[in-house]
C-alpha cells in the first residue's frame, strides 16, 4: 500500500461558466469539475490541468485530496475522471466529499503480482474476472490497490477468489467471498485448429455430394429424354 501520510492539496476556483462556455475553458487548460457528497449542495468548480495532473498521479482514486476552495480545505476522493473517447484528454472531474472519521465504501483497483507456473510452464492463459473490488474503510485507510499473488496458481483450472485474499485490520472487502478475481485456463488454440479442419472437411464433403447429386440428376434427365423420344422414332418407322 502506498504511503498516504503526505497531505495532498489542490487549489480550485468556484465555477460560473456552464454549458457551452466550458469548451473555451478546456482550450485554456482549465477543467470543469464538481464537488459533491457532503451536507451542502454540489459545488461547481474549475481546476487548472497542470495542477491536477501531479495530484491525480499521487492520489489516484483512493488517496485523500484536500480541495482548497474559498478559504476552506475540503477532504475529497477523486470519484471519476471523464476523458475524451478519441484523444483521451480530460473533460470533467468529479470529487467526492468525505468525512475523515466515518467509514466509506469505495472501489479499489486490483494489482496482479508474481508469476504462475500454470502460465509460464504449462502454457495456461490468465483471465482477469474483475479489476476492481469494493472495500469499506476510514478514508485514511483505503488501500491504493489490492495485491493478488499470481504465484499461488500452480495448476490449470485454478482460481483466486475473494476468500483467498489476506484479511486486513484497516479495511474490509465488501464482495461475495466466492467471487473469482483471477483464473488460469488451458490454451484452446489446438482444439480450434482441429475444429477448423473438421469444418473444412465437412464443406468439401458437402461439395462432393452436391456434385454427385447433380451428376445423378443429369443422368436421370437424360434417361427420361430417351424414353420420351422412343415412341416418336417408332412412329417414323
Amino acid at each position: 500500500m502506498e504511503n498516504k501520510t503526505e497531505k495532498i492539496t489542490l487549489n480550485v476556483q468556484v465555477r460560473k461558466e456552464l454549458g457551452k462556455k466550458v469548451k473555451q475553458m478546456r482550450k485554456n487548460g482549465v477543467i470543469p469539475a464538481n464537488v459533491s457528497g457532503g451536507a451542502d449542495k454540489p459545488v461547481a468548480i474549475s481546476v487548472v490541468l497542470k495542477d491536477f495532473t501531479p495530484v491525480y498521479k499521487a492520489a489516484g482514486e483512493t488517496g485523500i485530496v484536500y480541495v482548497e476552495i474559498e478559504g476552506k480545505s475540503v477532504p475529497t476522493l477523486i470519484r471519476d475522471v471523464e476523458r475524451h473517447p478519441v484523444d483521451g484528454s480530460i473533460l470533467h472531474i468529479d470529487f467526492r466529499q468525505i468525512n475523515l472519521h466515518k467509514k466509506i465504501e469505495t472501489e479499489v483497483p486490483v494489482q496482479v503480482e508474481g508469476e504462475s507456473i500454470a502460465v509460464n510452464q504449462l502454457g495456461g492463459v490468465m483471465l482477469t474476472q474483475t479489476d476492481r473490488l469494493m472495500v469499506e474503510a476510514l478514508p485514511a485507510n483505503i488501500p491504493a490497490h489490492i495485491v493478488v499473488d499470481l504465484s499461488k496458481i500452480t495448476e490449470l483450472g485454478q482460481e483466486i477468489k475473494v476468500s483467498d485474499l489476506p484479511t486486513s485490520s484497516e479495511y474490509v472487502i465488501k464482495e461475495d467471498p466466492e467471487r473469482v478475481i483471477i483464473s488460469v485456463v488451458e490454451h484452446k488454440e489446438e482444439s480450434t485448429e482441429v475444429q477448423s479442419e473438421k469444418t473444412e472437411t465437412e464443406i468439401i464433403g458437402a461439395v462432393e455430394e452436391g456434385a454427385e447429386g447433380e451428376a445423378a440428376a443429369e443422368g436421370g434427365e437424360a434417361a427420361a429424354s430417351d424414353e420420351k423420344s422412343a415412341p416418336a422414332e417408332e412412329k417414323k418407322e
